[in-house]
C-alpha cells in the first residue's frame, strides 16, 4: 500500500511538472518584450525629422520622443511610452501559452475522435469486453483513455477478488477512477490562471498608461500658457490611446483563450465522468 501511494505521488508531481514553468519562461518573455519595444519599435527608422528642424543636426536616439521627431508605423506604438513593453510581454505571454495549452489539450484529448471513443467504450462494457476496452485506451493514448485504463485494470482486479463485498469492490472501484481523474487535472489546468489574470491585469495597466499620458498631455497644456505645445499634446495623447488599445486588445485576446480552453477542458471532464459512470454500471452489472 505504501508503495502505491508513492507511486501516485510521484505521478500528481510529474503531472505538474509537465508544460511550460511560468517562473522560467515569463522573465525570458519580459525580456523580448523590452528588446521588441527598444529595438524594433523605437528604431530610428520609425521616426521622421520635423520639417521644422531640416537641415539640422540628427537628433539622438533618446530624444525620439522629444518634438523634433515624428513617428510612423511601428514608432507610433513607442509613443505609447514606458508601459508599452509591459504590455507587449503580456501579449506574447498570452500567446505563448494559449499554444502550449493548445498542445497540451490537445494530447489529452487522444487519438480520434473522442466522442467515438467513448461510445466504443461503453458498447464493449454493455457486452462486457474489458480486454477489448483496454486496448482501445492503449490506442487512445489521451486523458479519457488514461482514467479509462486505470478503472478498467482496477475493474478486472476486483473482479477477481473474494475478499471483499459488492458495496466494497464498488467503492474500490469509483476511488480508482477519481484518483486517475485527480492525476489528470493538473496536466489539463495549469498556466489556466495566467491567462485568467492577464485578462484583467492587462486592462488595469492599460488604464494606469492612459492616466500617465492624460496626465502628460495637461502638462503640456499648463506648461504652453496661452499657446499650447502641439506637439508635446499629442505626445500625451498618443501615449493614452497607445496604451488603451494595447491593453484591451490583451485582454480580450486572454479572456477569450481562457474561456475556450475551459471549455475544452470542461468537455474533456465531462466525458471522463460519462464514461466512468459506465464503468461503475458494468461492474455493478456483470459483478
Amino acid at each position: 500500500m505504501e508503495m502505491n501511494v508513492s507511486n501516485t505521488d510521484e505521478q500528481v508531481v510529474a503531472r505538474k511538472k509537465g508544460g511550460l514553468n511560468p517562473a522560467v519562461i515569463i522573465p525570458i518573455l519580459f525580456a523580448i518584450g523590452i528588446a521588441i519595444f527598444l529595438f524594433v519599435l523605437g528604431n530610428p527608422s520609425n521616426f521622421q525629422e520635423d520639417a521644422r528642424t531640416a537641415g539640422t543636426a540628427s537628433v539622438a536616439f533618446a530624444d525620439i520622443k522629444g518634438t523634433e521627431l515624428h513617428p510612423h508605423g511601428l514608432g507610433v506604438i513607442y509613443m505609447g511610452g514606458v508601459l508599452v513593453p509591459v504590455l507587449i510581454t503580456f501579449m506574447i505571454i498570452v500567446i505563448v501559452f494559449s499554444i502550449e495549452r493548445a498542445i497540451v489539450l490537445s494530447k489529452a484529448s487522444g487519438n480520434g475522435n473522442v466522442d467515438n471513443f467513448v461510445l466504443k467504450i461503453r458498447s464493449l462494457l454493455n457486452n462486457n469486453k474489458v480486454d477489448e476496452a483496454l486496448e482501445e485506451c492503449d490506442r487512445q493514448q489521451g486523458s479519457i483513455g488514461n482514467v479509462v485504463k486505470e478503472g478498467l485494470t482496477t475493474y478486472k482486479a476486483l473482479a477477481h477478488d473474494t475478499t471483499l463485498d459488492k458495496e466494497q469492490k464498488m467503492a474500490g472501484l469509483n476511488k480508482a477512477i477519481e484518483e486517475a481523474t485527480t492525476l489528470e487535472m493538473p496536466m489539463l489546468e495549469k498556466n489556466m490562471n495566467i491567462l485568467s489574470t492577464l485578462g484583467t491585469v492587462a486592462t488595469l495597466v492599460a488604464l494606469l498608461g492612459t492616466v500617465l499620458g492624460m496626465i502628460r498631455s495637461f502638462q503640456a497644456l499648463g506648461e504652453a500658457g496661452g499657446t499650447p505645445d502641439a506637439a508635446a499634446l499629442s505626445i500625451g495623447i498618443s501615449e493614452a490611446l497607445m496604451n488603451t488599445a494595447l491593453g484591451i486588445g490583451t485582454s480580450a485576446i486572454a479572456i477569450i483563450l481562457y474561456n475556450y480552453f475551459t471549455s475544452k477542458i470542461d468537455g474533456l471532464t465531462y466525458k471522463i465522468d460519462e464514461i466512468s459512470m459506465s464503468i461503475q454500471q458494468s461492474f455493478a452489472e456483470f459483478h
